[in-house]
C-alpha cells in the first residue's frame, strides 16, 4: 500500500507537465480532450487547482492521478507507479519489494530496513558501459569520459533485454548510499518503468564528494537531476543535484546549509524553464539568500540542453570537476 503523504505528492505533479509527457499537446492551458471525438480543444487545465475538465465530457475536474489513469488506460496503482517513474519519486510500495543482484525491484527483502551497500559495492569497482550506456552518454548526451568514470557510472541488461544505467549515490566521504537505475530503452518499451531503485536507496543529493573539493570562494552550481549535473561536470564547474523538487527532504536542505557555512562557497543555478524548477530554486534561495540565479537561453529547457549548445563550454574551465 502507498503512503498518503506519497500520493499527495503525485497529487501535486503540474497536470500540463504530466499531460505532455503523456504525449498530449497543450497549448494556452487547453488541449484537444482524449476522451472524446474533439476539434475545438475543449479540455482546460487550472493551474491554481492543478486539474483539468473537459465542459463537454466531464462532469467535473480530475486531477494527475485521475488524467493517468484514464488516458493511460490503468488501474490507481499502476497510474500511480507510472508517475512516480517518471519525475523520479520513490514509493515505499516499490522499496518493501526488495531488490534482485542487478539492481531491479523484485523478490522479498526479508525484513530489511535499510540500503545493503556492501551487495551492490562490487558493480563500481570495476564499472562497464555496454554499447546503449556508451551512446546515451557520449553520443547523446556529450558527456566527458572523465566525468562518468567520476560519477562512477556502469550498465547492465536485464532479462527482458531492458539496458539501464546504474548510477551510485555517495555520501560526502565516497560510502555508497544508494542506487538509481535509468531505463535507457524506457521510449521503446514503455512497460517498464522510467527508475527503479533497490530496497531501502537513499537517492537525494547527488555528488555529494565532490564536497571534499571544495575551496573558499569556489562556486558550487545546484541543477535538478543527475544528467544536468554531469553536464555541468563536463563543462568544468563543481555541481551536485537534487533529484527534482518534490524530493528536498529537511535533512537534505540543513546539509546544504552545513556545506555553505563550513566552505564558505557561492551556489549558483540554472533553474530549469518550468514551474517546478523555478518552484525549486526559490525553495533553495529560503534557505540559501546567497543563491545566483542563471537564466537559460530561450529554447533551452535544462541545463543539459545548453551544454549540449555548446554555450556552458565557453563559460567554464575546460576541465571537467574543478581541482
Amino acid at each position: 500500500m502507498m503512503e498518503k503523504y506519497e500520493i499527495q505528492k503525485l497529487r501535486e505533479l503540474p497536470i500540463e507537465k504530466v499531460a505532455k509527457e503523456m504525449g498530449m499537446k497543450v497549448e494556452h492551458h487547453k488541449a484537444l480532450c482524449p476522451f472524446h471525438d474533439d476539434h475545438h480543444a475543449s479540455l482546460t487545465f487550472n493551474k491554481t487547482k492543478n486539474s483539468c475538465r473537459c465542459y463537454v465530457c466531464m462532469r467535473s475536474s480530475i486531477g494527475t492521478i485521475d488524467l493517468a489513469m484514464r488516458y493511460l488506460g490503468k488501474d490507481f496503482p499502476s497510474a500511480c507507479r507510472w508517475l512516480a517513474g517518471e519525475h523520479q519519486i520513490q514509493l515505499e510500495e516499490d522499496s518493501s519489494s526488495g531488490s534482485s543482484s542487478d539492481g531491479s525491484s523484485s523478490g522479498d527483502n526479508s525484513g530489511k530496513s535499510s540500503f545493503d551497500a556492501s551487495r551492490y559495492a562490487r558493480f563500481f569497482e570495476h564499472p562497464w558501459l555496454n554499447q546503449t550506456a556508451r551512446r546515451f552518454l557520449f553520443e547523446e548526451r556529450k558527456i566527458d569520459w572523465r566525468v562518468v568514470n567520476w560519477c562512477r557510472l556502469t550498465s547492465w541488461t536485464d532479462k527482458k533485454g531492458i539496458n539501464w544505467l546504474q548510477i551510485p549515490y555517495f555520501n560526502t566521504e565516497g560510502r555508497l548510499i544508494g542506487i538509481q537505475n535509468r531505463n535507457l530503452d524506457y521510449k521503446k518499451k514503455q512497460d517498464a518503468p522510467r527508475f527503479r531503485f533497490p530496497y531501502g536507496a537513499r537517492c537525494s543529493i547527488y555528488n555529494l564528494p565532490v564536497v571534499k573539493r571544495l575551496k573558499t570562494g569556489d562556486k558550487l552550481f545546484i541543477t535538478e537531476g543527475c544528467s544536468d549535473c554531469w553536464a555541468m561536470l563536463s563543462a568544468g564547474h563543481k555541481a551536485i543535484a537534487i533529484p527534482s523538487a518534490t524530493l528536498l527532504k529537511p535533512e537534505d536542505k540543513q546539509l546544504l546549509t552545513d556545506i555553505g557555512r563550513h566552505y564558505q562557497v557561492e551556489f549558483h543555478m540554472f533553474p530549469d524553464q518550468d514551474v517546478p524548477g523555478e518552484s525549486l530554486f526559490m525553495q533553495l534561495r529560503e534557505m540559501l539568500p546567497q543563491l545566483v540565479h542563471h537564466q537559460l537561453p530561450p529554447g533551452c529547457k535544462d541545463f543539459s540542453e545548453y551544454y549540449l549548445l555548446g554555450a556552458a563550454a565557453t563559460s567554464g574551465s575546460k576541465e571537467p570537476i574543478n581541482k
